[in-house]
């Protein structure tokens, strides 16, 4: 049985899912080829847009009702909201994104997630159900 770390301290904290101490990223967003303390393989990690998307979709709205607060309030000129409206809203996409892949990662690990495979045709006509990954 395949032994892992909690899904949040080590998503959060961007951590390898299996041992916990090695660094899962590279750079900002990178992900390592592998963990250098465990040597976990690190080919199965792909979370796609789902982090930017996420972030994307949650902090749209505190951003955009901070930008519209600011102009119906103050009315202020157009460099206001590039010195105010702008940086929140980096401030507020940005930083989460890395936790978040972390996070999913390390879930697609735990819980074995991996790329959908089509059922295909065995010789006697009935489809062929999917093989299991020996845990």
């Amino acid at each position: 049985m395949a032994t892992h770390q909690p899904i949040i301290s080590t998503g959060l904290r961007c951590r390898c899912p299996k041992c916990g101490r090695g660094k899962l990223f590279d750079g900002f967003l990178t992900v390592k080829p592998r963990c250098e303390v465990c040597g976990l393989d690190y080919s199965f990690a792909d979370p796609a847009d789902g982090p930017a998307f996420f972030v994307m979709m949650s902090m749209s709205i505190p951003a955009t009702a901070f930008g519209i607060w600011i102009e119906l309030s103050y009315e202020p000129a157009f460099w206001v909201h590039l010195v105010t409206t702008l940086p929140f809203l980096l401030l507020s996409c940005i930083p989460p994104i890395r936790p978040l892949k972390g996070l999913l990662i390390a879930s697609q690990f735990v819980h074995k997630a991996e790329e959908g495979r089509l059922v295909t045709p065995s010789k006697t006509g009935e489809p062929e159900r999917p093989r299991r990954r020996a845990a």
